[in-house]
């Protein structure tokens, strides 16, 4: 886990320029850098971390982000790692049935801080497609690189399915039909964050 976390930390701050572009386009363009602010602070702390379970490095990480990440994305994708770690907690190997279970607990985080739901041109739009193709495959007794490769696809047209829709949440939500035609940045950074967990099982 802490090796799949620095994976996304590189991920988020390779991306870090195409992600406050995003932002630039529909919201205050403070998306990239704060993420990659966010997960270099976790990085920092991650080595300490070594030989705790699961869900101690998971709720390490939301706190951490939630301190360090400014905007909405601190407190979204920080309780999203606090819930995962709660449902976690304990566990030294997580199976397929563990990682639905954390990205269910995660996902319910964020509609709860965020009231929000798909539709709505936000990360929910990449994650919970995800998160149903996920629990399909693992449901289904596929492998679990299998099911979330799946996962990552659906992840990824969630992605593009943020383009055509209008936010009605957050700031871009300002600019009303605007922001069509635009992806969402936060539906971009939980693509990679999926992504590189693929990348590093």
């Amino acid at each position: 886990m802490i090796d799949i976390l620095k994976a996304i930390a590189a991920k988020i701050d390779e991306e870090k320029d195409y992600l406050t572009e995003l932002d630039n386009e529909i919201a205050d363009g403070d998306h990239g850098v704060n993420m990659a602010k966010g997960f270099d602070a976790v990085v920092a702390k991650l080595d300490a971390m070594a030989g705790k379970d699961i869900g101690s490095i998971l709720k390490t990480t939301g706190m951490t982000l939630v301190s360090t990440v400014g905007g909405s994305a601190g407190p979204l994708y920080g309780t999203a790692f606090m819930k995962a770690g709660a449902k976690l907690a304990g566990k030294n190997e997580m199976d397929g049935k563990d990682l639905v279970d954390a990205l269910e607990a995660a996902i319910g985080g964020i509609q709860m801080r965020g009231k929000a739901t798909t539709g709505e041109k936000t990360m929910l739009d990449a994650l919970c497609p995800a998160f149903d193709a996920l629990k399909e495959g693992i449901e289904a007794g596929e492998d679990l690189k299998d099911a979330l490769a799946k996962a990552v696809k659906a992840a990824e047209d969630g992605v593009e399915y943020t383009k055509t829709i209008k936010a009605t949440k957050g700031r871009a939500s300002y600019i009303g039909d605007r922001s069509i035609g635009h992806q969402d940045p936060g539906a971009t950074s939980a693509f990679y964050m999926l992504e590189t967990l693929l990348a590093n099982i």
